[in-house]
């Protein structure tokens, strides 16, 4: 079962190792034949959705004798890191022949659920109006995601990535932004140089840079992300019971890792309800210092169907969590409380907890209670709450 925003937002997920290794690792291929363009080169033309609703040519901006096409995304930490930059740098040369445009390449559907784990949303059309809302972009952002044609002809191979052009439209930069890959300043600030020089009538001092950040998602990755996916449904679900005295052992999380725990039961329907944006959250932040786990306050004598249900949602650990779980010696991140006693379950999670279910909290390292909901999940508001504590950006 997935639920519809899963449907829509996240539409294939899968298994994946963390960022940090991805972040280390050769990037993937672009597809035959692709490559960024050389230094000299026209700027490729382009009709591209923006998030105002309306379609966008390289034609619009005829009038700025210096032309910037900044490739970046919602989802990529070093890409959410760069934006306080970008819009400085749109109001720093507001009153100059300047223009900058941006262009998410990337391909939604060829994203796995925990490349999402620095951000808020994923990187679908729809998702980058309300990325450029919320982060008070000052510049045109357009979607390239369907066919990848203008990422294509630019070679943008990663996200950010920038093209900036002369008068004439030919090359003069392309590279990083600038040489910070979080929110620390940067020492060398590669794309002003090229802006400076350029409208000083000077040559571009360094017109070639190396650029990090998360590389374009091209759309020949759906049928990796596909099997990824198919390796998830695959993992074993586990179950065990737990009494008060071991769960307020993992509410005192004498981990790193922020906790999230689910209070829930298979006779509840609110709770099934919201069960699948949780997994569905689980999977998102795996990969980073985080733990799902889910408390069913069935009776104890059900403890195979409360299994059979996990089970049908696929509540299953990660690569990740089970080395915390070996780590601790625990065996399952699915629990059944051993009491039919719903004080003794309120006393051992949250006293705080008037006793309804669903009922969820997130617990930081050494038992600090961060965020606490009684009732179904607003799962942006939780989202919210997660990376508010995680971060977003790479460090």
């Amino acid at each position: 079962m997935k639920s519809p925003r899963f449907r829509a937002i996240f539409p294939v997920t899968a298994l994946a190792f963390s960022f940090a290794a991805a972040s280390q690792a050769a990037p993937p291929p672009p597809p035959e034949g692709v490559k960024t363009i050389e230094i000299g080169a026209a700027a490729p033309d382009f009709h591209l959705p923006g998030v105002d609703g309306k379609k966008h040519r390289l034609s619009e901006y005829d009038q700025a004798d210096i032309l910037a096409v900044l490739f970046t995304c919602n989802h990529c930490p070093s890409a959410q890191a760069a934006e306080g930059r970008i819009k400085s740098m749109v109001e720093d040369y507001k009153d100059e022949s300047f223009q900058l445009v941006a262009i998410s390449p990337n391909d939604p559907l060829s994203i796995r659920i925990n490349e999402l784990g620095y951000s808020m949303r994923g990187d679908l059309l729809e998702e980058m109006v309300e990325h450029a809302r919320e982060n008070g972009f000052n510049f045109p952002y357009l979607y390239d995601g369907e066919t990848q044609s203008v990422s294509k002809a630019y070679g943008a191979m990663a996200t950010p990535q920038i093209f900036i052009f002369d008068r004439g439209r030919k090359l003069r930069y392309v590279g990083r932004v600038d040489d910070s890959r979080n929110l620390e300043a940067p020492e060398s600030q590669d794309a002003r140089n090229a802006i400076d020089a350029l409208l000083a009538g000077r040559p571009v001092p360094v017109e070639v840079t190396k650029f990090h950040g998360c590389s374009t998602k091209w759309a020949y990755k759906r049928a990796k992300v596909k099997e990824f996916e198919e390796a998830w449904e695959k993992l074993p679900v586990t179950l065990d019971t737990i009494d008060a005295a071991g769960l307020k052992k993992l509410v005192a999380n004498d981990t790193d890792n922020l906790r999230l725990f689910n209070v829930w039961a298979t006779w509840c329907g609110p709770c099934v309800a919201e069960f699948p944006d949780l997994v569905e959250i689980g999977r998102q932040f795996e990969n980073r210092n985080f733990e799902f786990i889910t408390i069913s306050s069935d009776n104890p004598s059900h403890k195979k169907e409360v299994l059979e249900f996990l089970e049908s949602e696929h509540a299953a650990a990660g690569k990740r969590a089970l080395s915390y779980l070996k780590k601790e010696g625990r065996t399952t991140n699915n629990y059944v409380f051993a009491s039919s006693s719903v004080d003794e379950l309120v006393h051992a999670l949250d006293p705080e907890w008037d006793g309804p279910i669903p009922y969820t909290i997130l617990v930081a390292p050494g038992g600090k209670i961060i965020y606490r909901h009684t009732g179904e999940i607003d799962p942006t508001e939780l989202r919210r709450a997660i990376l508010g504590y995680l971060g977003r950006y790479y460090l």
